[in-house]
């Protein structure tokens, strides 16, 4: 069987991953995960936290040469078949130096002793923000312009794998991924959605109706990572790319048409006047459109008897701002005779999202 070994896997993409091996029979003493979050801590549901319980787990700092030599040995000297790398700082707007740390110099040395230990294949989970965020449709060689600091850091680890001799790299770059577990993905969104219907207003979002915010479910990430597992663990992967995205080419009014029908609010958007100066005082509109939302969250949650909660409508500045994010997923479809199985965002797989939070009670009631 196939050895594999997970960093990052306490994770939103980590915990379904470990779920969709199991699923497809992978023995779970052929598969560890390693994180620096414990899973205790990580707000797991049950059928997460009932995965991660049956595989090895391993609490390390992925940044530390020494520490990354641990979580890669085994008992049996043995090195493991594949590594996918999902580990990587995931919030917004920080510092530079953060990122080169927790992104650049974690990727590039957990790479390097993949490579020290030849290791099959190693798979590097980067992101789609690191295409131009004009409204073109960017497939794996389109114009490389990151939009986001994390997506800076994720372009510049991405030359650096491609560096290390010896190692077998693939690179998947995900569009918006949403699903069970998600916290950044579409779901400050649906809690908005949420706040809109306690405050009986109408909900407008920035810019227009059509940008782009193109999206893959969780599960059609983990499913493509394992089809890329299997292609490449026994050839030359030679650095190879692929976008995940689906069918849907998700716009903001796509999530609107869905937000609208879960909550039974109007939606719409600011109008060109506003936006405008939004473009241009985009710090300030941020830290008002938070002001808006925070508040009114704690008061539901405080309703519900909700101590604390992950969630937040937090939107950050760099994902506020006017950039579309529209990629082309085919590529995978056409090489490797991947099929998603979500093609489409559906209310049922939204609906999922929040139905799951009120099940670990971190969503308010109705």
């Amino acid at each position: 069987m196939t050895t594999i070994l997970i960093l990052g896997g306490i994770g939103f993409i980590g915990r379904n991953f470990v779920a969709h091996l199991l699923s497809k029979g992978v023995p779970p003493t052929d598969i560890r995960v390693v994180d620096k979050v414990l899973p205790a801590t990580a707000w797991l549901n049950e059928a997460h936290k009932a995965a991660i319980e049956k595989v090895e787990f391993r609490q390390a700092n992925l940044v530390s040469p020494a520490s990354i030599e641990k979580a890669f040995a085994r008992e049996d000297g043995k090195p493991w078949d594949i590594v996918v790398n999902l580990a990587a700082e995931t919030k917004y707007s920080q510092s530079e130096s953060v990122y080169e740390e927790k992104i650049v110099v974690l990727s590039t040395n957990c790479a390097k002793e993949a490579a020290k230990q030849k290791v099959k294949l190693f798979i590097e989970m980067s992101t789609a923000q690191v295409y131009d965020g004009d409204k073109k449709n960017s497939d794996e060689g389109g114009k490389i312009k990151p939009w986001t600091g994390i997506a800076k850091a994720k372009a510049k680890a991405e030359e650096e794998l491609k560096k290390i001799a010896g190692l077998n790299l693939v690179i998947l770059r995900p569009a918006v991924v949403y699903g069970p577990g998600d916290m950044q993905g579409v779901t400050p969104r649906l809690i908005m959605g949420h706040i809109y219907r306690h405050l009986k207003e109408e909900m407008k979002l920035l810019w227009t109706k059509d940008l782009r915010i193109n999206t893959v479910h969780v599960e059609d990430v983990c499913a493509a990572t394992w089809t890329v597992a299997q292609a490449y663990k026994d050839k030359p992967a030679n650095g190879e790319v692929f976008n995940l995205a689906d069918k849907q080419d998700t716009d903001q009014e796509t999530l609107n048409v869905h937000i609208r029908a879960i909550f039974g609010i109007q939606t719409g958007f600011q109008g060109s006047i506003i936006s405008q100066f939004a473009k241009l005082n985009l710090e300030s509109v941020t830290e008002e459109v938070n002001d808006t939302h925070m508040a009114p969250w704690s008061e539901l949650l405080k309703a519900s008897n909700i101590a604390i909660s992950p969630l937040t409508p937090y939107l950050d500045q760099e994902l506020l701002s006017n950039n579309s994010l529209s990629v082309d997923g085919s590529k995978i479809e056409k090489t490797l005779g991947f099929a998603y199985t979500v093609p489409k965002v559906t209310e049922e797989r939204i609906r999922e999202i929040v139905d799951g939070y009120k099940k670990q009670g971190i969503w308010p009631r109705d």
